[in-house]
């Protein structure tokens, strides 16, 4: 079958992929137009989710005030993280710069339904995980819309999601994924910032491969995606 896509059109994919990244240190501080926001916004809403239920909800925050508290609770778990690692390494680790959320102006907090209504249990009765994993897809959705309109975006995880949900006021029975830190950048970094920083590396696709079972031996296999385009 011939491809929908133009190899033009298919490369600009894989060049997507291949340069998203995590944003911390590099946002610009610039306002996130309305229509550019809905746009990745709908993007993330276009994803695909288990039984088209749909799980995920998308709590933008503008309000500084309300930033800096989701600062402040970044602070107290990023401290408590620290300690978990050795002098050494806990030095590595506090020069790491983990988050953008006093930098970027807009802050988006996805949250999940376990038990959506919509989709009537679909796909769920033997892995009802499958609607986490469908938010997860949501936001990768954004993450790359969003790369492409030359907005980074920043996946802050140290942070207590009880300290989120009493901030946001979100539901008890509602699970709190992730908290994204959205802006325009003054330039994406060429490789990712935990390699670029030597915290670690990403292995090659053929550690990652098997065949047939779970440690299968993989035969060579070449990677699509080219982190120098």
């Amino acid at each position: 079958m011939t491809p929908d896509f133009s190899a033009a059109e298919r490369a600009a994919l894989y060049r997507a992929i291949a340069l998203r990244r995590d944003v911390r240190a590099e946002f610009s501080g610039d306002p996130v137009p309305d229509e550019v926001l809905e746009r990745i916004l709908d993007a993330a809403h276009h994803a695909p989710s288990v039984g088209l239920s749909q799980p995920w909800r998308f709590i933008v925050v503008r309000s500084l005030e309300t930033r800096r508290s989701v600062h402040d609770a970044f602070r107290r778990a990023n401290a408590e993280a620290a300690t978990d690692y050795d002098a050494q390494t806990a030095s590595q680790y506090e020069a790491l710069r983990l988050q953008g959320i006093l930098d970027a102006p807009v802050g988006i907090c996805v949250t999940c339904d376990d038990d959506p209504q919509r989709g009537n249990g679909l796909g769920r009765r033997t892995m009802p995980e499958t609607a986490r994993y469908s938010t997860v897809c949501a936001i990768q959705n954004l993450w790359l819309a969003a790369r492409v309109e030359g907005l980074g975006v920043g996946w802050v995880s140290i942070v207590e999601p009880d300290e989120l949900r009493t901030l946001l006021e979100i539901p008890k029975d509602v699970a709190v994924v992730a908290y994204l830190c959205v802006g325009y950048v003054t330039h994406f970094a060429p490789v990712a910032d935990l390699e670029r920083d030597r915290w670690e590396t990403r292995a090659p696709l053929t550690d990652v491969v098997d065949y047939e079972r779970y440690g299968g031996r993989a035969v060579t296999v070449s990677s699509a995606i080219n982190e120098k385009a």
